[in-house]
């Protein structure tokens, strides 16, 4: 599964989705850190910006980070809302040469 995200490395939360997604098999991640440069910052921006899902998160003062973007489209800013999914496309270990692992 594809997953795009938009976080940044200054955010605890971003941090945790991140290495949490990074060890899935099944999942391709386009992480992309709004605080690295102004072109994927404007890029997000124009997500929070116009994007009614946004609007409380705004209301309260937040950034709306991490935010995710799955391959069908859906947006969402909780991983609990697709990790079942994404866990249940995980190929499972296959066996070592060692045999662990099996």
């Amino acid at each position: 599964m594809k997953i795009i995200m938009y976080g940044t490395e200054i955010c605890p939360d971003c941090v945790a989705a991140k290495a949490q997604l990074g060890e899935l098999t099944s999942v391709e991640l386009d992480y992309r850190n709004i605080t690295g440069n102004t072109a994927t910052l404007k890029e997000f921006l124009r997500y929070r910006d116009h994007d009614e899902m946004f609007q409380p998160v705004k209301e309260e003062g937040r950034i709306g980070i991490p935010f995710f973007i799955l391959e069908d489209g859906t947006q969402t800013f909780d991983i609990a809302d697709f990790m079942d999914d994404v866990k249940s496309q995980s190929v499972p270990n296959a066996c070592s040469i060692d045999g662990k692992g099996c």
